[in-house]
């Protein structure tokens, strides 16, 4: 004898998983400690800080890997968040659409910029 405990349910919205929230704590907490770790450069750095220090900082291979990696992070962060309120707030599938779209394209130039600009240092 089967028991129904009330209909099953439909996904429809939002990718609800253990995958999408700890996509978002890992980024958020890679973020995190970047920040940390550019403060701590920057508050034990003698001297002014001008551009001259500033891009002293980014000039390391593994200093411009992170911040690499912290990049794509914030943009796949973003990208799940706001993937997750056009999903839940805009019913129209068109323009949630649209929106997904603008948003997938906005992020990945912003990336893109930001790489170029950490490669120019």
């Amino acid at each position: 004898m089967s028991v129904n405990f009330g209909s099953k349910r439909i996904v429809v919205g939002a990718h609800y998983g253990l995958r999408d929230w700890l996509a978002q704590r890992v980024t958020a907490l890679l973020m995190a400690l970047f920040t940390v770790l550019v403060i701590l450069q920057v508050v034990l750095t003698s001297g002014s800080i001008g551009y001259d220090t500033w891009s002293g900082i980014f000039s390391t291979q593994w200093m411009k890997s992170l911040t690499f990696a912290v990049i794509i992070s914030l943009a796949y962060h973003a990208w799940v968040g706001m993937r997750d309120i056009w999903m839940d707030y805009v019913q129209a599938l068109a323009i949630r659409l649209v929106l997904q779209i603008f948003t997938l394209v906005w992020l990945v130039a912003c990336a893109g910029w930001a790489i170029q600009v950490i490669w120019r240092l």
